[in-house]
């Protein structure tokens, strides 16, 4: 397993998924859906929606809607049912890649199209930010964007294949990243195409 600081941090594993895991993190994802579809969030100014489509697994999930904003939740905001549990495999992956003593409590599933795209960003609502921020990577090719911790630095880009993984810790947990293209059709893991992104977070301190 190769393990590449792209800067202090940030973390780059590739393939560490291989081929036949990656077909079973991808079903357990579809699974999961049933119970919790793929909703569309809104910005919390605009009411504008986002590109990209999303879902949650583990005991909270991430949101974002007019009335409340970027927020952590128990349950669907369309459904009102619980999310389902994480995948056993995306738990594997944070045992073995996160270097943290507790479980992560959220797994955001976003869904990327041809026309998705997720601006630079942080992952700052969060209660725990000690805790690192894993992402899984399965479905079609992404080119990956990132910086540092001040929005309008300098930014790398780094194409992103199924079963690669990104740590954000330390000195990177609140780097800037973003998705700016999906290259569809690059992947046959996903019949109709796509990409799904898992976001393993921890949310709050532990006691």
């Amino acid at each position: 397993m190769r393990r590449i600081e792209l800067s202090p941090g940030l973390f780059y594993i590739p393939a560490f998924l291989a081929a036949a895991a990656q077909a079973v993190l991808a079903r357990d994802i579809w699974s999961a859906t049933e119970k919790a579809p793929f909703f569309q969030p809104l910005m919390p100014r605009t009411g504008r929606p986002f590109s990209v489509r999303m879902t949650n697994c583990g005991p909270l999930g991430w949101v974002s809607d007019q009335a409340g904003g970027y927020r952590y939740q128990a349950h669907h905001p369309e459904t009102g049912q619980n999310w389902p549990p994480i995948p056993a495999l995306a738990l594997h992956a944070w045992d073995e890649l996160a270097a943290y003593p507790h479980p992560p409590e959220a797994c955001l599933v976003n869904f990327y199209d041809q026309d998705a795209r997720m601006g630079l960003h942080q992952d700052r609502d969060e209660e725990d930010l000690s805790a690192p921020v894993l992402s899984i990577s399965l479905g079609d090719t992404c080119l990956f964007r990132f910086g540092g911790t001040k929005r309008g630095g300098t930014t790398q880009s780094l194409k992103l294949v199924s079963g690669d993984v990104l740590v954000l810790s330390g000195a990177a947990r609140l780097a800037y990243h973003g998705v700016d293209k999906i290259l569809f059709g690059s992947s046959r893991l996903i019949p109709e195409g796509g990409r799904i992104n898992l976001t393993l977070r921890r949310v709050t301190r532990a006691a």
